[in-house]
């Protein structure tokens, strides 16, 4: 069963065919998702740092939403668009960006998550 870790925040193994949000939301990672996972906006931005391999390709509306995220990077992807494909780990980062649209989304969850620093 693959697993996904959020640096900073949890582990959590989950079926082949789920998107790092899935991920996310099972273990209440501060992933945010503004727009419902619908691939809408860039708020489940993060970077991928481990597995990237084993996640499905970016196909052209994850490319052409990732244009209005920040600090955009090559291992950045939309969770609810990079779906696992195969077992391993995949290790990822939420974003600066991701975590405060989370913390917008969930007020009772604001300042309880430490905020990476920009260019970390």
């Amino acid at each position: 069963m693959p697993k996904v870790i959020f640096r900073g925040f949890a582990e959590v193994e989950v079926a082949v065919g789920s998107s790092i949000l899935q991920a996310a939301q099972k273990v209440d990672a501060p992933e945010g998702y503004a727009c419902g996972g619908v691939c809408g906006c860039s708020t489940c931005h993060v970077y991928v740092h481990a597995g990237a391999s084993l996640l499905s390709e970016m196909e052209d509306e994850e490319n052409d939403i990732m244009d209005k995220a920040f600090d955009v990077r090559a291992s950045s992807r939309l969770g609810c668009q990079a779906k696992i494909e195969r077992d391993g780990v995949v290790e990822v980062e939420i974003t600066r960006e991701s975590l405060e649209a989370f913390e917008n989304e969930h007020p009772d969850a604001r300042g309880k998550f430490v905020r990476p620093t920009a260019g970390a």
